[in-house]
């Protein structure tokens, strides 16, 4: 069993890595992004008009679903990780525009630390200067190069800062960055899968 999240800013290319994975690898069990998943229940914003309930309830939704992989024949892949409304949520709190604040940001970290004991790989995929990726206009995600890099930068806090102390200090997943074309981001998590086997 392998549980995978693909983690990060929006349009970089997560739901392209995850549907050609599960293309190459048939045998694991592909994950909706959350708001793709709820959107037909709930009305769901971005930005700086993000709210409690509209990000509380994608956190609640994927770590459900996170926690529900336990039997050793099941391959799983997520698009996005309960990481990812940690790092929303705190952009929202930043401009201080809806009842999100800091106080709840804080209060998702638990939420969030224990559904990381139940995956084996967290992929982060961040921007990268080295392999710019231009901005989808898909008629969901905002076109906007400022949000996408602000929300990136929170993201880096905490993968590579450890901001929010999130990561789980027993069953810690193995946090990986994935960067370049898309035959390369499907190599290193290959990589990432083959160091996991490894490990005695």
């Amino acid at each position: 069993m392998v549980r995978i999240a693909i983690s990060g800013s929006h349009s970089l290319g997560k739901s392209t890595l995850v549907n050609d994975w599960v293309q190459q690898h048939q045998e694991y069990i592909r994950e909706e992004e959350p708001y793709r998943a709820l959107r037909d229940w709930y009305t769901i914003e971005f930005r700086q008009a993000s709210t409690r309930l509209h990000n509380g309830i994608q956190l609640h939704y994927n770590a459900g679903r996170t926690n529900r992989y336990h039997s050793p024949s099941e391959n799983v892949i997520f698009d996005r990780s309960p990481v990812d409304y940690l790092a929303y949520s705190q952009y929202t709190a930043n401009h201080a525009t809806t009842d999100i604040d800091d106080a709840f940001v804080m209060s998702m970290v638990e939420t969030v630390q224990d559904s990381l004991n139940f995956l084996d790989i967290l992929a982060f995929v961040p921007v990268s200067e080295h392999w710019p990726i231009a901005m989808e206009d898909d008629g969901i995600r905002p076109v906007d190069l400022d949000y996408r890099d602000e929300v990136d930068a929170i993201f880096k806090e905490i993968y590579r800062s450890n901001r929010f102390n999130v990561i789980p200090d027993h069953n810690t997943p193995k946090v990986v960055e994935l960067w370049g074309s898309r035959d390369q981001r499907l190599l290193q998590l290959d990589q990432a899968i083959s160091g996991l086997n490894a490990t005695p």
